[in-house]
Order: structure tokens, then C-alpha cells, then sequence
């Protein structure tokens, strides 16, 4: 046993664990590498935006942890591949490969003209960028006796619903892929699949084709929804939508779901925590 097995003051086991998180310049993979330097692990910040993951990483070393970024394209095997060999070069591990990087095109098959680029590129991002983490980390953890992987999904893996079929499907892929290792890897490398909720504020929006697709997820409570999105980017929403101790609570945060991801890799190397979703009570989604 080493040093990176044991449980520090606080009763974390993250100390001296290197973890590496895929789209972790904003969004969900920031905070999931900030909150794990935080309990002591080794950050390795890797995003698309090499600007970003140096500012991340350089965040976490002003504050006291220990952080490198790395540029890198997921849907690039052999980018990926570096992203894994610098962590080890850095740190001399891969404890943790957090597959994050995502992007989500909504649209309608009618907008298929419109959407195809935007849907190939979810493909190779969401599907073959996870694949692509899985497979660069595999024999480092292999070799190690050990490693963690976890894969980012969603809540629109359940379902396939008017808007979402590209981004469902691939979504579903992550988790079958992730089921998969888990059953091929017991014993060996431990795996988390985790279906965040629509969250706002973690840009996945940004990459919408068409905006009335989202009404796929929200049904017949389209209208009041984007009530309170409206009202939340203009800083009005408030009452139980926005009080956490209550069951009507709407606006749930990116931190919050950090936080769960965070505790799931947070555990001794014998548990496994393997599924995760965690959802707003009054959320207005129907799957």
C-alpha cells in the first residue's frame, strides 16, 4: 500500500489521488477537478480550450493544490492518449480518468439539414470521447492494480424523446459502455456512470440547434419551465424554486451535481459507487 491509499485528517480518500477530467476548463469538469484538489488529489485539468485548463489548473495551485492543463481534443484518440501519458509524466498515475467532455445538439430529425454537423460532432464527443477515455486509461490502471473510471450520461439516456434523439442515443452509449467495463473490470477498475439533471449554467445549452426541442424533455410543462428560466437569468426567481429545503425546489446548481460525482470518487477502493443521478424535486422534466 502507498501513501495514496490513505485516508487523511479530514477523512478523505482523494489525498495524493491523480484524477483526470475531461472538459474540465467550465462547467461540470471544473468544479469535479476544483472540488477534488480540494480534498487533495492531483488535478489534471484537460479541455479543448487550453486557455481554460491552465486557468483552472492555475487556479487550484494558487489555492494550494497541485494541478497541471492540458490541451485536448476527446474526440482525438491519440490527443487523449497524451492527456493520459502527461498525467503519469506529472503525477506517476491515473487514479481517476472523469469523462466528461460533452456537448448537447438538440434538434429534430426535420432539422437535419441544419443539425448534421452539430449531431456528427456529438457522436464523436459524447461516444467516441468517452470510448476514448476509457481505452487511453485501461492499461495504466492495469498496471496499477487499480484505477476509477467515471462516465458522464444523463437523464436523457432513458428516453428517447422529440428533440433529443442524437443526443439521447449517444448519452445511452455512454452508459451501456460504462455497464459493460464495470461487468469486464470487477475486481480490477472501479466505474461510475452519472445522469446529471438539466442543469443551468453549465454552457450544454449553448450547443441547442433548435431551442424548442428542449419541450421533448419538459412535455406539457414547457411554458411554466421556461418561466422560470427566464426568471432565473434575469435574477427574479425566487420562493420555493429556489429553496433547497423545500419539495418545490427548480433551481439546482453545476456545484450540486460536482458534489455527488466528487463523493462517489471520494471512497475507499473497494466501493463503488455506480450510478448517480441527482435530480431538482420540483423539476419540471418528465423523464
Amino acid at each position: 500500500m502507498t501513501g495514496r491509499d490513505e485516508v487523511d485528517a479530514t477523512g478523505s480518500h482523494l489525498g495524493g489521488r491523480v484524477v483526470v477530467v475531461t472538459g474540465a476548463g467550465g462547467g461540470f469538469g471544473r468544479l469535479i477537478a476544483e472540488m477534488a484538489a480540494a480534498r487533495g488529489a492531483r488535478a489534471v485539468v484537460g479541455d479543448i480550450d487550453g486557455a481554460a485548463a491552465s486557468s483552472v489548473a492555475g487556479g487550484i495551485v494558487e489555492a494550494g493544490g497541485e494541478a497541471i492543463g492540458v490541451t485536448v481534443d476527446v474526440c482525438d484518440r491519440g490527443q487523449v492518449d497524451a492527456l493520459v501519458a502527461a498525467a503519469v509524466d506529472a503525477f506517476g498515475a491515473v487514479d481517476v480518468m472523469v469523462n466528461n467532455a460533452g456537448i448537447m445538439p438538440l434538434a429534430f430529425f426535420a432539422d437535419h439539414a441544419d443539425a448534421a454537423e452539430a449531431w456528427d460532432r456529438c457522436i464523436d464527443v459524447n461516444l467516441k470521447g468517452t470510448l476514448h477515455g476509457i481505452c487511453a486509461a485501461y492499461d495504466r490502471m492495469a498496471a496499477q492494480g487499480r484505477g476509477h473510471v467515471v462516465n458522464i450520461s444523463s437523464i436523457y439516456a432513458g428516453a428517447g424523446t422529440p428533440g433529443s434523439g442524437v443526443y439521447s442515443a449517444t448519452k445511452a452509449a455512454v452508459a451501456v459502455l460504462s455497464d459493460s467495463l464495470r461487468k469486464e473490470s470487477q475486481g480490477l477498475i472501479k466505474v461510475t456512470v452519472v445522469r446529471p439533471t438539466g442543469v443551468l449554467g453549465t454552457g450544454l445549452g449553448a450547443g441547442v440547434v433548435n431551442p424548442a426541442a428542449i419541450a421533448g424533455i419538459t412535455g406539457a410543462k414547457a411554458e411554466p419551465y421556461m418561466d422560470k428560466v427566464m426568471a432565473a437569468l434575469s435574477g427574479t426567481l425566487g420562493g420555493a424554486a429556489t429553496d433547497e429545503d423545500d419539495p418545490g425546489f427548480w433551481a439546482i446548481e453545476p456545484a450540486t451535481i460536482a458534489a455527488e460525482v466528487v463523493h462517489a470518487i471520494d471512497q475507499p477502493w473497494g466501493i463503488t459507487i455506480s450510478d448517480v443521478t441527482v435530480r431538482a424535486t420540483g423539476e419540471d422534466y418528465t423523464i
